[in-house]
């Protein structure tokens, strides 16, 4: 089973400080407090290594990266 990379955060941990939406925008916004609004999409290759910054400078580290299952896409029928 394929695996990929997912962008959680421990809510009682966060504090709001907003480096990971610098380090990581194209996955993490910001709402109007502060914290961050995760897009839920797996983590591309090409960005795993900024990720895994962002998790580790996280000032309260409230930030992981979690390998979970690949969602699977159902096979479409097709009517002749």
């Amino acid at each position: 089973m394929d695996q990929h990379l997912a962008i959680d955060i421990d809510w009682t941990t966060c504090r709001a400080h907003g480096l990971c939406a610098e380090l990581l925008p194209e996955h993490i916004t910001l709402d109007e407090w502060g914290y961050p609004i995760v897009d839920g999409t797996p983590v591309p290759t090409r960005t795993v290594k900024r990720a895994r910054r962002a998790a580790s400078d996280c000032p309260a580290l409230a930030l992981k990266l979690t390998a979970r299952p690949a969602p699977t896409h159902p096979q479409t029928k097709h009517n002749p």
